[in-house]
């Protein structure tokens, strides 16, 4: 605009006052004694910044293409746009000779410096600061434990769909089971050096893992023909402990169990280099734990090649023969290990390539793909990121708000919440790829997609365990539990995720009503995508928590079975997402279940799932969300008919196994749903293990104080008629104590012999008692001043005495008392006299009932 104030500037640069007078004032106490032209500009530091290519992500965003690996800076950025370009410009315009504070000398731990000790030009975020979340603010990288070795690598994957349906792979009954032969026979060429297992526990992270140089962990070639594999697994998600060559082609891998644990061995993602495209390799993992596996009904590996990739645009594809899942014979003690073994062909010489369990997606593909919708200007509108909390690594937990503005108070008060989450068992991919379908359609301009956050508050965890997801855990958390059992817990500092998310959901629900919640898992051991929920036994809702199942069921026929879902609430889930939630009040609770494997429904029978088909499954959430809610109700009530028949006929089936001859009919409301369905046991859940050792002391302490809390919780004020109340009860207490004691008194029965009259009406008004068969007082009844007992002072007095006088004669010789008989023990029962029974005690003894036939304890409701 100004072209000769542009030129000037361009030849003399301003200093930056601030600067100026910093550099005066620490000059003039004796901090800062180096010469002005001594200190390095920061418009030079801007410059080295800027033309770095050790940040991860440069100014465009275009994706991952973009990514450059440093893990090994102090805190690593996934953008370095956290400044404005007007603040780049003036930033330049500087002088070199301006103070800045990345000195040596004063080196604050307010800005971020680089290996070479160099201040970039955007402020550390401050600690515990982190409500809200800014586009165009720095998202970080992810943190490891410092036991972990990481390098440096950027791992990325295209996503692309197979062209034709990839599928099951027929057992044919002559697969190859490989004796194991062991490190003692082979030859190691891939080991983990330090892996965390159960005993020890997770104390610090760090971006990039541990400190020092990487070393180089696979075996030297000898040679251009030595075609030893190089192996690797030290990347995001990657999960490989041990490679053991047995022969040319043939290796055993072991796989890493979950960190600070001993167990949960299932998911692999690993990577090998140096391929021979002619030869036939064997890979047989040793060390897996379930006792079933899909790979016995056709499952197949996933492989990667970079090779194809780069050329011909293909991603992963499901590879293998020869496959077999079996038991391993060699002896490890309590521990009974599995083995998988398959054989593959790479398709080129000297290709890198990926094996995995399922599709991976990585904490970074997460990050990346926020960061876009954050980015986006329309999205953003309805879409609010922000941070729900910190993992135990110091990841974040992000946690999306979509919805429409509304336009009034009243029309925002009035929309219901669903509530979404995925990957509590950071194994479990599948549950992340159906959440991007999710996203991707009620982010979209689609009419549905607006409706759906016209009329709701959708809350979304897309990743409730970052850390276990980053270092390639199947289950577990960095605590070594399984997050999906510790949803009642009270340590928030060990289980940040869980706590702060169910402390989300109690929040919403003081707000407005929760419609849905659904958590996304994968299963290992079953086909089809299904449903579990919790039965519900208000006979106002009955059935009502299968409807929405029902509905998804019949949007998505080839994909989603309903014969698989199931209601029944075990004691052993209590903790887990689904349960909770429900018995906080959110009726339709769900626990999603996607298989690591295929379909064996409709025109998708035996073909493997693809990401496409996980994520139309997300686009079929809110489809079947928009007939659940549907106005019109016939849809609703056609299902709940549906369903009632399918109940019925799974009864009809059930009891004619137990029972052929049992009429059913005339015990149909004798029915419980609960007992004819089977255990979720089919599902993956494992039972929690209980706190870790250096966790017991700190929940016995919460749990103490929180005793100690209600212990001084003050009385609250009483009024003068409940004052004059307890006065009474007091006194009548200490005449009560008195006469016991004054039984204890020698001579105290012969005085007792010669009775006052007012002994004989006491007796009388005790003898009327039994005759209107109300219940005597006992001491507990005397001592309920919680209740609100008032009690009559003559009662009180009559009922003294004639605790005296049973005591009395008790005390002569050769008296037997029974509990049961009058007090008048002098005289032969009056006949028109009852027994006083204890009627306030064991009330259902006492009461007639008829004989009754014992049937199951099944219990069905009509619906009203």
């Amino acid at each position: 605009m100004f072209p000769a104030l542009e030129a000037e500037l361009k030849q003399k640069t301003l200093p930056d006052p601030y600067e100026v007078f910093m550099y005066h004032h620490l000059q003039y106490y004796g901090y800062f004694k180096a010469g002005r032209g001594s200190v390095p500009s920061s418009a030079t530091h801007q410059h080295v910044r800027k033309n770095n290519p050790r940040i991860v992500l440069s100014d465009s965003f275009r994706g991952r293409d973009d990514l450059i690996a440093d893990h090994l800076e102090k805190e690593n950025l996934l953008c370095s746009t956290c400044l404005s370009s007007a603040v780049h410009q003036q930033a330049e315009a500087v002088s070199k000779d301006s103070f800045m504070l990345s000195s040596s000398l004063l080196r604050s731990r307010l800005f971020l410096h680089d290996d070479f000790g160099e201040v970039s030009p955007c402020l550390r975020e401050p600690q515990d600061l982190f409500a809200f979340y800014s586009c165009s603010g720095p998202l970080q990288a992810p943190r490891w434990p410092i036991e972990c070795e990481v390098i440096k690598e950027s791992i990325h994957h295209i996503e692309r769909v197979p062209s034709q349906p990839e599928y099951f792979y027929q057992p044919t009954g002559n697969e190859k089971v490989p004796e194991i032969v062991g490190e003692e026979k082979g030859t190691v060429v891939y080991q983990l050096d330090s892996v965390p297992t159960k005993g020890s526990y997770f104390t610090s992270s760090r971006v990039g893992g541990k400190r020092g140089v990487i070393k180089e962990l696979a075996v030297t070639l000898q040679g251009p023909e030595d075609s030893t594999l190089l192996f690797e697994s030290r990347f995001e998600s990657g999960n490989l402990q041990k490679a053991v060559k047995v022969d040319t082609y043939e290796y055993e891998l072991t796989l890493r169990t979950d960190l600070y644990t001993n167990k949960h061995t299932q998911w692999f993602y690993f990577r090998v280099q140096n391929t021979r495209k002619d030869a036939t390799y064997r890979f047989t993992i040793v060390n897996l734990l379930k006792p079933k596996s899909l790979y016995t009904i056709g499952m197949k590996p996933l492989m990667y090649s970079q090779l194809d990739a780069e050329t011909r645009s293909i991603g992963w594809r499901r590879e293998g023969n020869e496959i077999k899942y079996y038991k391993n014979s060699t002896d490890h003690g309590q521990q009974s290990f599995h083995c998988l073994t398959w054989t593959v062909q790479f398709p080129h010489d000297q290709d890198t390539c990926f094996f995995a369990h399922f599709y991976p997606y990585t904490y970074t593909d997460l990050q990346c793909y926020l960061l876009s919708v954050a980015k986006n200007p329309v999205q953003s509108q309805f879409c609010k990121l922000r941070t729900l909390c910190r993992s135990l690594a110091g990841n974040t937990v992000y946690l999306l708000t979509i919805t429409n503005p509304s336009r009034t108070a009243k029309e925002a008060a009035a929309k219901k919440a669903v509530v979404l989450s995925a990957r509590v068992h950071p194994g479990e991919s599948n549950g992340s790829w159906i959440m991007k379908g999710f996203l991707d359609f009620i982010l979209s301009s689609s009419p549905d997609a607006q409706l759906l956050r016209d009329i709701f508050v959708f809350k979304v965890v897309p990743m409730l365990n970052p850390d276990g997801v980053i270092v390639g855990n199947y289950r577990c958390s960095l605590a070594g539990r399984d997050l999906n059992r510790h949803y009642k817990t009270i340590l928030r500092e060990s289980f940040p995720c869980i706590w702060h998310t169910r402390n989300m959901i109690k929040r919403l629900l003081e707000e407005r009503e929760v419609l849905l919640y659904c958590d996304f898992h994968g299963h290992s051991r079953k086909n089809n995508i299904f449903l579990y929920g919790c039965n519900s036994n208000d006979r106002k809702y009955w059935l009502h928590e299968r409807v929405f199942p029902f509905m998804l069921s019949k949007n998505a026929p080839d994909k989603f079975s309903f014969h698989s879902c199931n209601f029944k609430v075990q004691k052993c889930k209590e903790g887990t997402g689904r349960v909770v939630m429900w018995r906080m009040g959110i009726l339709n609770s769900y626990t999603m279940e996607s298989t690591f494997g295929g379909s064996t429904l409709g025109n998708k029978r035996d073909t493997h799932f693809t990401t496409e088909d996980l994520k139309s499954l997300g686009y079929h959430v809110c489809d079947t969300l928009l007939d659940f809610c549907d106005p019109d109700p016939t849809k609703f009530m056609q299902c709940l008919v549906e369903l009632k028949e399918l109940l019925q006929q799974e009864i009809y089936k059930k009891f004619n196994e137990l029972e052929p001859d049992m009429d059913v009919e005339s015990r149909w409301n004798d029915i419980s749903l609960s007992d004819i369905e089977s255990s979720t046991s089919g599902s993956d859940s494992s039972l929690s293990d209980g706190l870790p050792a250096h966790l017991l002391n700190i929940a016995d302490e919460l749990n103490h104080k929180k005793k100690v809390h209600k212990k001084k919780k003050k009385k609250p004020l009483q009024t003068r008629k409940q004052r004059n109340e307890q006065y009474q009860k007091n006194n009548v207490m200490q005449e009560f104590t008195s006469a016991e004691d004054a039984l204890k008194m020698p001579g105290f029965a012969s005085t007792m012999q010669k009775q006052p009259t007012f002994l004989k009406i006491s007796e009388n008004a005790s003898s009327s008692t039994v005759r209107n068969e109300k219940p005597r007082m006992n001491e507990s009844q005397l001592n309920g001043r919680d209740r609100g007992i008032s009690l009559d002072p003559p009662k009180a007095t009559g009922l003294i005495l004639t605790k005296k006088k049973e005591r009395k004669q008790k005390e002569k010789p050769g008296f037997t008392c029974s509990s049961k008989r009058s007090t008048n023990t002098g005289k032969e029962p009056d006949p028109d006299t009852k027994p006083d029974w204890s009627r306030n005690r064991f009330l259902a003894t006492k009461r007639g009932h008829t004989t009754m036939e014992v049937y199951p304890s099944l219990h069905i409701y009509t619906y009203p």
